[in-house]
């Protein structure tokens, strides 16, 4: 156990812990950070790099529940269940169709409106702190849907979002498409353009800076594996692979990891895994002019400092099983069709775990057993756009 003990441990250096790590040290403290890795491993590497503070609307809306079906035993659907996991995932899925009724959406939409705002103020803080801005893209994000059916049965959530102050633009012509985005399949004819939408130029290297900051501040960053932690009448003790350490408070940011260390607090937690998978391109493999979401599809492409990003959709298939790199691929032939031009030659494939509670919102507490204990995890999709809040 170290000899000095700092007022605060992180555990978890993705960018919800650095981000914590970082607006605690402004506020005096002496913070630590605990993770094996080191600094925007695990989903804050390979996500698709987006602010997306207009995503106020939870995964369990009220219409889902007549799609998740299909999707749910299509082994590469949008969003899809491993029959090995079913099973395990059961309670998960009761609680998320729950989550998924009128009543308890209102509440779940009203809570993101509040933290995407929190988020906003707290990012450009962020940014302005860390002289940031040269790593933010200001680029807007278009939303796109396969045909007229699909494009009107999205207006009612489009005017919820109008109706918490957030702004867009419908877009109804192909050739207006091409005028936002050049290069599109010319099978679209709808879609829905964010102006306000940001991203930065590559997710890892946004992290890296912010670990820097954290660092040249004084800050440190240990490489240990957490698995439990223990409430000590005198402060919290984090049990690693390897050392003991020690302090005032702990705030627990792991991600998709958290919910065996909630559980030695004892702490059950319903967070799941969304196993996210992508291909990043070499540069240059398409002109991307915005980021593009093809709604119907759960596929994204982004534009990044190393070249295009391909992912999305969401596989609950917890942290243990192997990689099925067939979704990558599949959403790799989509896009092709999508963008024509696309040179999909010369590819990373990567796969990551998204933290995800059934409501989509994350878990932001205090341990039961102890206020000394801080979680901050389970932010599924928006853990980057939410890290500064």
């Amino acid at each position: 156990m170290p000899n000095t003990i700092p007022d605060v441990i992180v555990i978890g250096a993705g960018v919800i812990g650095i981000s914590a790590a970082l607006e605690l040290q402004t506020r005096g403290r002496n913070v630590q950070v605990i993770d094996p890795d080191g600094s925007g491993q695990g989903a804050s590497f390979g996500n698709a790099g987006a602010f997306a503070f207009t995503d106020v609307l939870p995964l369990a809306t009220p219409h889902i529940m007549r799609k998740a079906p299909l999707w749910l035993f299509d082994p590469l659907g949008p969003l899809s269940v491993p029959p090995a996991h079913s099973l395990h995932i059961a309670p998960w899925l009761w609680k998320f169709w729950r989550a998924s009724r009128p009543i308890n959406f209102a509440k779940a939409v009203s809570a993101q409106v509040s933290l995407m705002s929190l988020a906003r103020a707290a990012h450009d803080r962020q940014i302005a702190r860390t002289d940031g801005a040269r790593l933010i893209l200001r680029e807007g994000q278009l939303q796109l849907y396969n045909g007229k059916q699909s494009f009107l049965a999205s207006l009612s959530d489009w005017e919820l979002r109008r109706q918490h102050g957030i702004r867009f633009d419908l877009v109804k012509h192909t050739d207006e498409l091409a005028q936002i985005q050049p290069g599109l399949s010319r099978s679209f004819q709808y879609g829905v353009f964010t102006p306000d939408w940001m991203n930065t130029v590559n997710p890892k290297t946004w992290v890296d800076h912010l670990a820097r900051c954290f660092l040249q501040r004084g800050g440190t960053v240990e490489r240990a594996k957490a698995f439990a932690i223990e409430s000590q009448a005198d402060g919290v003790v984090v049990l690693t692979n390897g050392a003991l350490f020690k302090a005032r408070q702990v705030v627990v940011a792991t991600g998709a990891h958290s919910k065996i260390l909630a559980h030695s607090l004892g702490d059950e937690i319903p967070l799941e895994t969304e196993r996210g998978y992508n291909t990043t391109l070499p540069s240059g493999a398409f002109d991307m002019r915005t980021q593009l979401t093809f709604a119907d599809h759960g596929l994204v492409v982004s534009k990044l400092d190393e070249g295009e990003r391909v992912g999305g959709s969401d596989e609950l298939g917890g942290l243990k099983a192997p990689a099925n790199f067939k979704r990558a691929d599949h959403m790799l032939k989509k896009a092709a069709r999508f963008l024509p031009s696309l040179n999909t030659a010369g590819g990373a494939q990567w796969m990551g775990f998204r933290p995800s509670l059934p409501d989509s919102l994350p878990v932001i507490s205090h341990a039961r057993a102890t206020r000394d204990v801080v979680y901050a995890f389970g932010h599924g999709h928006l853990g980057l756009t939410q890290s500064a809040a």
